[in-house]
C-alpha cells in the first residue's frame, strides 16, 4: 500500500494532546485495537461541523491549524479536517494508510452524478489480511463508529449501527474496483458513499476542500450542518432543524428558534462557548 508524507505528516503532531482531547487513555500502537479504539473515541468526542464555510471561511488543512482548531480550541470540522487529523494520529502510532476520495450517493441512484468530494482513509494493520476503511468525518447517522475491513458483503455491528461493504463493479476505465459503504436503517440497507482504492494526494483533498467550502450550491456553504454522536444518541442540526435519534431508533425532530441555536451548539453538540456562529465580517450571527 502506498503511504504518504505530505504536510499532514509534518513533525510536531502532538499525539498526547490529541488522545486527551478524545478521552483515550492509551496505550497505543500499530495494531487493530488501537485503530478501533482511537476511531471510536474520536467519533464520540469531536463533532462534525461546517461553521467556518457558512461564515465564508475555507478551513485550513495544515496540521498545526487542525490541531489548534479541533484539539486546542475544541471545535469540530468536516470530513477533510477530521480524517486528516485522524490520519496524523494513526501514523504517529506506526500505522500506514492512504487517503481515499468517494462519491456520496445518499439520495441518488447513480454515483456518477456526484463528484468525489468525500474523504476517508484506508489503513493497513499488521497481521490482518485486508486493510480497514476508517472514516470519522461522514456527517450522517450512517457514519462508521468503528473501522471495517475491506471485505465484501460481511455485516459489521457496533454502537447499534450496522454496516457492510459491497463490491459494486469497476470504475469506468475498468481498472479499479468500486466499493460502496452501506448502513442499516429503518428501511433496510442504504448506500452511503462509493469509492475506489486509488490513493488520493493532499493536493486532491485541498481542491475538494476549497470547492465544498465555496461552491454556492454546496450543502456545506450556506446552511449549518452539525452532528454529534454519543453512545446513547445521534444529534443532527441542519439549519434550524434538530433531530435526535436514540439508540433504540426513536427519532424526535424540532425547529429551533434563533436564540436556541447557540445554546444547542454548546450544550448538546459540545462546541465551545465562544460565539462560534459569530460572523467576523458583519458582526452578526452567521446565516443558516
Amino acid at each position: 500500500m502506498n503511504t504518504h508524507t505530505q504536510q499532514t505528516d509534518a513533525p510536531g503532531f502532538r499525539l498526547d494532546a490529541y488522545l486527551a482531547r478524545i478521552g483515550h487513555p492509551g496505550p497505543v500502537g500499530a495494531d487493530l485495537e488501537t485503530l478501533c479504539s482511537v476511531h471510536r473515541a474520536h467519533v464520540m468526542s469531536i463533532p462534525f461541523e461546517n461553521l467556518d464555510p457558512v461564515r465564508g471561511i475555507v478551513p485550513s488543512l495544515a496540521l498545526d491549524d487542525l490541531q489548534k482548531k479541533l484539539v486546542e480550541d475544541r471545535r469540530g470540522g468536516y470530513c477533510y479536517e477530521q480524517n486528516l487529523l485522524l490520519a496524523a494520529a494513526l501514523r504517529a502510532t506506526g500505522l500506514t494508510l492512504r487517503y481515499l476520495t468517494g462519491r456520496v450517493v445518499l439520495g441518488t441512484g447513480d454515483p456518477a452524478t456526484r463528484p468525489r468530494t468525500h474523504m476517508a482513509l484506508l489503513v493497513d494493520v499488521p497481521g490482518r489480511p485486508a486493510p480497514y476503511l476508517a472514516d470519522v468525518g461522514f456527517g450522517a447517522i450512517g457514519a462508521l463508529t468503528r473501522p471495517v475491513p475491506l471485505t465484501p458483503d460481511a455485516e459489521h455491528w457496533a454502537d447499534n449501527r450496522g454496516h457492510r461493504l459491497l463490491r459494486t463493479g469497476d470504475d469506468r476505465a475498468g481498472r479499479l474496483e468500486t466499493w460502496t459503504l452501506q448502513a442499516h436503517g429503518p428501511d433496510g440497507w442504504a448506500s452511503q458513499y462509493a469509492f475506489t482504492t486509488e490513493p488520493a494526494e493532499h493536493s486532491d483533498i485541498t481542491v475538494a476542500n476549497w470547492y465544498i467550502a465555496t461552491y454556492p450550491n454546496s450543502p456545506f456553504h450556506s446552511r449549518i450542518q452539525v452532528q454529534r454522536t454519543s453512545p446513547d444518541a445521534h444529534r443532527s442540526l441542519s439549519g434550524e432543524e434538530l433531530t435526535v435519534t436514540r439508540a433504540d431508533g426513536t427519532t424526535v425532530t424540532r425547529t429551533l428558534a434563533d436564540d436556541e441555536i447557540q445554546q444547542i451548539l454548546v450544550a448538546e453538540m459540545g462546541l465551545p462557548h465562544s460565539g462560534v456562529l459569530h460572523d467576523p465580517a458583519s458582526g452578526r450571527a452567521g446565516s443558516m
